[in-house]
């Protein structure tokens, strides 16, 4: 009897759709799972992203054509790569974080590996799924059936992993959970066909130990996570947690002359506790300090991005400051440095003023709508590894940050390190120059970073205060021309606007970051 005379699919029929779904779910983790780390440890988010989903299509395309070598005993097939897609797949993230801490030079080829291998072992599954349900289904509609389940698998993952799957479990355990899922589908098909396998005990071994190993990953999965941190920071992590933005980690290394707390965002450094003061200083007092000078206290103050709350802790040391607009992406940022005792005493409990209201949302975004204007603007985005960061350094962000400035205001831009990329420095310039603004350089010696660059855009010429508040630690008066002095090794050199069509910044400074690393 065919498909079409019968009232309703077999169980069979049911149950193998049902390990479509789940199959197709698993795959699609991995590939983001293996994406998201490249994008962590490797910058550059698109590229990453990229490559590894180029590479895993390639591979499914691989095991697809592969599957037409297997011609009996296909529910023992099928059984087996479930289990090697389990292991391998839902290892995959811990793998990685352990060859990142251990042999980090061998990072990018075990992740390719890992890609290559995964890929051509899920497009192995599809059509195996597909030769199995065709002895009872008829082809029009074993076709739409398996692709309708996939697609939904892939749609329910594409949602889940970054809002639900990564913040609450983090990568090693989103791998090791969908790995235990492919096993359980193993252990579904050992049943269905239990009556096909000629070497049903030998199966049913490989299934108990796939699962039993998967559990065991599962229960020293935040030990695994501790000792790859630990050793790729070379401190003590003290916090970690991963947002749908990011991965926050906070280390400390205690001891005199040590660098105390210091936080990473995607492995990127962004402060030490030791010398941060150093960087803030330099962020926020030539701007502020130079306002108050020429026409009173500035009144609102816009700080984009800088969710730590250290920008704002030097903003609220003018007391003529009446509002303090914090526009941060990540809510996990500004609510780990508000609410957890030890991040909110790094930044003075700034967060906690009644001056300050924190707005969570994409700043580019958020200089589109709103139609406040600002005698200061402090830009604190972290260095352009990625396009999405990238939007950010763009003319078209600056033309959009110049309506929010009141007509006698200053923005300043933290704009990576003059010294070590020196092109991706000066191309800010040029960029901020390419909207009309007045670009004014400057840079300072953060030991941490190095020597760190930053630029003051105004429509007015920008002359240097002439008072700085009381109780700094690192600028004074005297030395503040210094900042504004560049030797030959940091001159201007001609540079292209970095636009939203091209993100030529972005490139430029992988380039020469890219030389530092290596």
């Amino acid at each position: 009897m065919s498909s079409d005379e019968r009232t309703g699919p077999r169980p069979v029929e049911v149950a193998l759709l049902a390990s479509v779904f789940i199959v197709s779910a698993c795959g699609l983790v991995y590939e983001l799972a293996a994406g998201a780390l490249a994008s962590y440890l490797l910058g550059d988010s698109v590229l990453q992203f990229s490559t590894v989903i180029g590479t895993y299509l390639f591979a499914m395309g691989v095991g697809s054509y592969l599957s037409r070598f297997f011609e009996r005993q296909l529910p023992a097939h099928f059984l087996r790569i479930e289990l090697l897609v389990a292991l391998v797949g839902g290892a995959l993230p811990a793998l990685l974080f352990i060859a990142n801490a251990w042999l980090p030079g061998s990072f990018r080829f075990l992740l390719y590996a890992l890609v290559l291998l995964v890929g051509t072992l899920v497009g192995l599954e599809i059509p195996l799924v597909m030769r199995i349900l065709k002895r009872n289904v008829a082809l029009k509609d074993l076709v739409s059936q398996v692709l309708t389940f996939d697609y939904l698998g892939a749609l329910a993952v594409s949602l889940a992993f970054p809002l639900i799957l990564v913040p609450q479990l983090g990568l090693i355990r989103t791998g090791l959970l969908f790995g235990l899922m492919n096993a359980a589908v193993a252990l579904w098909a050992l049943w269905l066909f239990r009556h096909e396998l000629r070497q049903f005990r030998a199966h049913a071994l490989a299934c108990v130990a796939t699962l039993g190993a998967l559990a065991g990953g599962m229960a020293v999965a935040e030990h695994i996570t501790t000792w790859a941190e630990d050793r790729f920071y070379q401190d003590r992590v003290v916090f970690a947690a991963t947002s749908p933005y990011q991965r926050i980690v906070l280390t400390h290394s205690g001891g005199e002359g040590r660098a105390g707390y210091r936080l990473f965002l995607n492995g990127n450094l962004q402060f030490a506790q030791r010398d941060e003061y150093r960087y803030h200083e330099a962020l926020v007092h030539p701007v502020m300090a130079a306002y108050a000078a020429a026409g009173g206290a500035p009144k609102k103050v816009a700080v984009l991005g800088g969710g730590d709350g250290m920008a704002v802790r030097e903003i609220l040391k003018y007391p003529g400051v009446e509002s303090v607009t914090l526009v941060e992406l990540d809510p996990a940022m500004t609510s780990l440095f508000s609410t957890q005792p030890m991040l909110a005493q790094l930044n003075g409990g700034a967060l906690h003023s009644p001056k300050v209201r924190v707005i969570n949302t994409d700043a580019f975004s958020w200089l589109e709508t709103t139609t406040e204007t600002f005698d200061v603007v402090v830009v604190d985005f972290p260095d352009p590894t990625n396009f999405s960061i990238g939007k950010l350094y763009t003319n078209s962000f600056y033309a959009l940050l110049d309506k929010r400035l009141a007509a006698s205001g200053y923005a300043v831009i933290q704009t990576t390190s003059p010294l070590v990329a020196r092109q991706s420095f000066w191309t800010v310039v040029s960029t901020i120059e390419s909207v009309g603004l007045t670009a004014t350089p400057y840079h300072a010696h953060v030991p941490s970073f190095g020597e760190w660059g930053f630029v003051v855009a105004s429509r007015r010429p920008y002359r240097l205060p002439t008072v700085l508040p009381e109780g700094l630690r690192f600028l004074n008066l005297p030395s503040l021309p210094l900042l504004f002095d560049f030797p030959l090794d940091m001159a201007r050199v001609p540079t292209e606007v970095n636009r939203l069509s091209n993100q030529v910044l972005v490139t430029t400074y992988e380039a020469e970051w890219g030389k530092v690393a290596h």
